[in-house]
Formats: C-alpha cells, structure tokens, sequence
C-alpha cells in the first residue's frame, strides 16, 4: 500500500489553506441552511448546461446500479464482520480540494465514494470522468443539494432525475448510488422516487464526520475514528480545507486499525 509522505501532506495542507483563505469553501450536507449559490442553480433542473452537453470525455462507460439483494432499500453500512470501509463524499465545492482528496486517496491505496451535486457536474463536468478515472464510485446527490425530503413530488423527482441526466450525459450511466441532499436519509417518498429513477438503494451512512462545520483537521480525524467499525459508511464532504488536510492521518489510522478504505460497491460487494 502506497503511503503518503511528509511532503506531499505538506503540500496538501498549503493547497488546503490557500484555498481557505481565498474563501474557496462550499456549506456543508446538513439538514438546514441555505445551498450553495452558482449561476447554474438558476437554471431549470432538466436544462443542460453547454459545458454538461460538450464535454463528455472520452472513457468507458460508467458502472449502473446494483441491486444487493442481502440490502436494505436504505443502507447505512456494509457487512460488520469485514475490515473495510467505505469513505463517501458529498461532491461540490472547489475543484482543487476535490482533486487534492482524490490525489491523496489514490497515493494511499484508497478508494472513495463520490456523491455529485448535479449543478457542480455542469460548473466542472471534466470532475466525473476524474473521479472515474481514479478507480471511484460515482453517484447522485440531486441536482441543486435542496431539501429534497421537504419538496413536493414534482420538484424531488426533478431533483433526483437531473443529478442522473447529467451523469447520464457525463459517463453513460445514471451513477452507481443516490444519497438525499440535506439529510442522512431519504423519507419514503424520496425512496421511491429513486427507486424509480433506477437507483435500488439509497446510500445513507453510519459515521458522520462533521467536517462541515470546519472542526480542524484533528477533530475530524478523532470524530471519524470514534465512531467507525467494519463495514461503516463515512459521510464526508468535498470543499472543506479541514477535510483535505485530514485526510492522510485518517487514512494512516484506518490503516492502523486494520481497517481498508474501499468504493462503496466493493464494501457490498
């Protein structure tokens, strides 16, 4: 397994905090607060974006769904009596952070899970393939990160199927996963409407990191691996400098543990 040195934590740490002190950083998944604003959220949720509709990057086709029968519709973690976990992010925010987490994962050995936002995916539609590329899951995590619990049926479905079309768009597949956006679960409502988008599971977790609200790279070390077990599904997030910086101690401690940060299809698998 590939270890990240001294340096190149180092030189994730400068990236980190450059982009904090360039305010480069998105709000957190949580159940309240305002979604993060960008001209592409004005836009309907079914309307391409001219860079989502030119910009397919050359690759194979990207996984679809699985169903898992031995599942749950909603699945919080993967079986308990394997040393793996699997890392699973909400993807928005600054592109920089995105590959600096990615670059850091692939070094060690890891593989992560990454949730897209669908507005990011027309902002940086080149991050799909990136993600894919590295050996990642990629999935849905609706189209403009709303409430999707609270929303009338219209505007969920909406939600749910624009975050698909752009991955559909993006990679030939609708992704391998949806995770509601402002909730660590999906109502009945929402399950269903997935459901019927072609997703058989939804993917909540069992570990929540809250590095959303910038703790400091140690507390998100600490708060992950107080809680984390096999088979847990880690709930982190793209955007936030803390995350970054965090993320090589984590991995360094996962490891300690016995523990291997795996795709959350290999964790079911």
């Amino acid at each position: 397994m590939v270890r990240v040195t001294t340096t190149d934590r180092r030189g994730v740490l400068r990236a980190g905090a450059g982009l904090v002190a360039g305010g480069a950083l998105t709000t957190g998944c949580s159940s309240t607060g305002a979604a993060p604003h960008s001209a592409a959220s004005d836009a309907a949720p079914d309307a391409p974006s001219p860079a989502s509709s030119a910009s397919r990057a050359a690759g194979p086709t990207a996984p679809a769904p699985r169903a898992f029968p031995r599942q749950p519709a909603q699945i919080a973690h993967g079986p308990r009596d394997k040393p793996r976990v699997a890392l699973t992010f909400h993807g928005q925010g600054d592109p920089a952070l995105a590959r600096a987490l990615l670059t850091t994962a692939e070094k060690h050995g890891a593989r992560l899970t990454v949730l897209a936002v669908g507005t990011w995916l027309d902002e940086h539609p080149e991050m799909a393939r990136r993600i894919l590329d590295g050996g990642h899951d990629l999935g849905n995590h609706t189209q403009r990160h709303l409430a999707v619990n609270a929303l009338p049926e219209t505007d969920a479905h909406a939600e749910i199927t624009g975050c698909a079309d752009r991955l559909r768009r993006l990679t030939g597949s609708i992704g391998t996963w949806f995770r509601p956006s402002r909730a660590p679960t999906a109502s009945p409502l929402v399950q269903r409407l997935a459901r019927a988008a072609g997703y058989p599971h939804v993917l909540s977790y069992d570990v929540d990191s809250l590095d959303y609200t910038r703790p400091g790279a140690a507390a998100v070390t600490r708060q992950v691996m107080g809680d984390v077990r096999d088979g847990s599904v880690v709930s982190l997030h793209f955007g936030y400098a803390d995350t970054v910086a965090a993320l090589p101690d984590l991995l360094d401690e996962l490891d300690r543990r016995g523990l291997h940060a795996v795709t959350t299809t290999e964790l079911l698998s």
